[in-house]
């Protein structure tokens, strides 16, 4: 007579869930993206010789020998607001807001990029001896300029698109602080234009006006992935 054993597997760990960490690690991407962003130009403009941070662009950052590391800060910075983009896409879906919010998040990424391998033109006086502004532009100054108008456009429509998300959702705190974000980022920016346009009462604070509707930008952005982050926390 035959015995047969019969050996019953025991079962293993479950297997990871690879969709839940691979969006915690894009959305970490927007979270590191603005302070590293803000951290580096706020070191440069400080280091600078002859570069006043209150009256001239983060963009001139990018004129001179060591400009090739404001070059490197804007694709850094673009790269990784574009991974967190698409983190954004797979935290929010479904739902309001769920395309077009990482979309225009996305188009703002990809104009920091555009914005680092164009190099603007000089204004404001820097670098030191040339013109307040140039008569004659260069063809990578215009294409600077050209690509970062639809990213300064597009990030505080995306503002307004997750607010009417946080609306519906009844968040009223994210509500108010998109809302205010985009009156901040949209004021500051138009105050910054017109200095470097060389309105004579705002050209020395043209720098100032600018880094804060970028900063105003980058904090909504990173605040805005330490929440997605924390919900995806609490949801598992």
């Amino acid at each position: 007579m035959t015995t047969t054993l019969t050996r019953t597997a025991t079962p293993g760990p479950a297997p990871r869930r690879s969709g839940p960490a691979l969006t915690r690690r894009l959305l970490a991407c927007g979270v590191l993206a603005g302070p590293l962003f803000v951290l580096v130009f706020l070191v440069q403009g400080a280091t600078r010789a002859d570069y006043e941070p209150l009256r001239h662009p983060v963009s001139s950052l990018a004129l001179g020998q060591l400009g090739w590391i404001q070059d490197v800060n804007f694709i850094a910075a673009g790269l990784l607001t574009m991974a967190f983009a698409l983190g954004l896409r797979r935290a929010l879906r479904p739902g309001r807001g769920a395309t077009w919010g990482p979309l225009l998040v996305g188009c703002w990424g990809i104009t920091l990029i555009g914005a680092g391998i164009f190099v603007t033109d000089p204004i404001s006086g820097f670098p030191a001896g040339t013109p307040d502004q140039i008569s004659q532009p260069t063809w990578h100054g215009i294409l600077h300029d050209l690509v970062s108008i639809p990213g300064f456009l597009a990030l505080p429509i995306a503002f307004v698109v997750l607010a009417r998300r946080f609306a519906t959702e009844k968040r009223w705190g994210w509500l108010t602080y998109s809302v205010a974000s985009v009156i901040v980022f949209v004021a500051a920016l138009e105050l910054s234009n017109l200095a470097f346009a060389q309105v004579a009462s705002l050209v020395e604070y043209g720098g100032l006006f600018q880094r804060i509707a970028v900063v105003t930008g980058f904090a909504w952005l990173t605040l805005l992935g330490v929440q997605q982050w924390r919900q995806l926390d609490r949801a598992r």
